[in-house]
């Protein structure tokens, strides 16, 4: 089985945005988009997927990568 892999860093990277700010936009603490970043979670909300992308003005997909295990490919 493969992985999902979490692209937030390099999403708020490319629009200049800190977590602090992220934070308060989206309304999660600091702590559990930190996790969200770092890829330290196995679950997400929708509503705060949803909350991310309009903050972000990107799609799901820009943060969220699916890769294949290596025996797979």
């Amino acid at each position: 089985m493969g992985k999902i892999i979490l692209r937030l860093d390099r999403v708020m990277a490319d629009r200049k945005m800190s977590l602090k700010e992220l934070s308060s936009i989206v309304g999660v603490s600091n702590v559990n988009l930190s996790k969200i970043k770092t890829g330290k979670i196995s679950a997400i909300r929708f509503s705060t997927l949803e909350a991310i992308c309009d903050a972000l003005d990107c799609q799901p997909g820009d943060i969220l990568e699916y890769k294949k295990d290596e025996e797979q490919a």
